[in-house]
């Protein structure tokens, strides 16, 4: 360990990825002004090196879906709904696990990806993000920038975490003096990128934080097939506490249908078809949490790929919430303890401080889902803060109770958002 364990202030990574559906509202708020930073731009001087990545295969899907799962197992507590972006945390992760070494490192990629350096995960995700469909009307934009204060004396980010970020990641760098203007640079960063829909994402900036690593993404779309007034109705939605709800109910016939023997779904694909909405519905006599205990990635899977072209009768509540989650100890469940602890964390590769080791403090994740009859916003922000010391028989699934659901990327059968509805708020 190069430096002391001396309490000091803190190094803050900021991911925030915001997804909005139906594509009616991008025309309306999506169109933002470009920005001037005042801040400078240390890649200037720095160019990314062009890099064919590591394809999208079987292993990479595999792992994603494992730690998608791990998540949504882990956060999932009493009678909650959950909502998590598996991908807006891996990157936030795989952004901070370059700056890693030695068991800190270790611990981050079996977390990670099991038997996947962060290496070869930086070689899948920037292939994987970087071939990510987007359109008119299934927009999905990705970007990533790093903000450091302006004191050589207290802080030394290394060039290669820089490099690694820029040649991976495509982040943007900036060195400024952590005042208002930087303030108004940051928040101005966030608004431009996710066009307007996030209008800021700090309100101050403490004398003890030293650098942000933000991630923002866009995803604007809309139902292939947006569900008309006679197919909007009212019923009841027993919630995960068998309290019955008023709910607004809309239905529709799709064509794929989910079943493994313990539960059923369908697929309900955006425009374009390169992404869907899908959902899970236990059956009755088990509950949504059961059912996930028993729920492994390579089943998940199967069901996805043995989907069953059919006619379904889908009814989905209309819903809307909103959930935060500190990770910290989920992280630590599954193995990352050594990042959280400031006396045996090792963030080297990263940089150093003059004040003490880097560790970090909080991983934070909040994200927001609203589902209606035009179709899906969905939004999430992970933080990471570094401080240093989804003739013919007709199927019939009906979503009125508690259930899993998620936005899939049809391409690899990934979800970019999963969740679960215990209740109508």
């Amino acid at each position: 360990m190069k430096n002391n364990n001396v309490s000091f202030g803190r190094l803050v990574l900021v991911f925030v990825l915001v997804g909005i559906i139906p594509a009616i509202l991008f025309l309306t708020s999506c169109s933002t002004t470009s920005i001037q930073i005042e801040s400078t731009d240390l890649m200037k001087g720095m160019t990314p090196v062009v890099t064919d990545g590591k394809e999208t295969d079987s292993i990479f899907i595999e792992r994603n879906m494992d730690f998608s799962l791990d998540l949504l197992k882990g956060s999932l507590k009493d009678d909650k709904n959950t909502l998590l972006s598996p991908l807006s945390v891996m990157l936030a992760l795989s952004m901070t696990a370059n700056g890693a070494e030695n068991n800190t490192l270790s611990q981050m990629e079996e977390v990670l990806g099991q038997d996947l350096t962060i290496q070869v995960l930086n070689e899948y995700l920037h292939t994987y993000t970087n071939n990510l469909p987007s359109k008119d009307k299934s927009k999905l934009s990705i970007a990533n920038s790093i903000w450091f204060r302006d004191d050589e004396d207290r802080l030394h980010v290394e060039d290669e975490f820089l490099q690694t970020n820029a040649d991976y990641y495509g982040a943007s760098a900036y060195k400024s003096a952590f005042d208002e203007q930087t303030l108004t640079d940051i928040n101005h960063w966030v608004k431009n990128k996710t066009d307007g829909l996030i209008e800021k994402i700090i309100d101050q900036i403490d004398e003890d934080t030293v650098m942000y690593l933000i991630n923002a993404m866009v995803f604007d779309g809309e139902w292939k097939n947006i569900y008309r007034e006679e197919q909007l109705s009212t019923g009841i939605f027993t919630a995960s506490d068998s309290k019955e709800q008023n709910a607004s109910y809309m239905t529709s016939e799709e064509n794929i249908f989910l079943s493994d023997g313990s539960s059923t779904g369908f697929i309900k694909p955006y425009v374009d078809e390169d992404y869907s909405f899908f959902a899970i519905l236990p059956n009755e006599n088990t509950t949504v949490e059961k059912y996930l205990n028993g729920l492994d990635s390579q089943s998940l899977l199967n069901m996805f790929d043995n989907k069953e072209d059919t006619l379904v009768t889908a009814t989905t509540p209309k819903f809307k919430f909103e959930y935060e989650l500190k990770m910290n100890d989920l992280l630590k469940s599954l193995g990352m303890t050594d990042a959280f602890d400031p006396k045996v964390a090792d963030l080297s590769k990263l940089g150093r401080s003059s004040r003490g080791n880097l560790f970090i403090g909080d991983v934070i994740h909040k994200t927001f889902i609203s589902v209606d009859e035009k179709g899906t916003k969905a939004g999430a922000v992970t933080k990471v803060e570094v401080k240093d010391e989804s003739y013919v028989e007709t199927k019939t699934v009906k979503l009125d109770r508690p259930f899993i659901f998620g936005i899939l990327d049809n391409r690899t059968d990934l979800p970019l958002f999963i969740g679960v509805l215990n209740k109508l708020d």
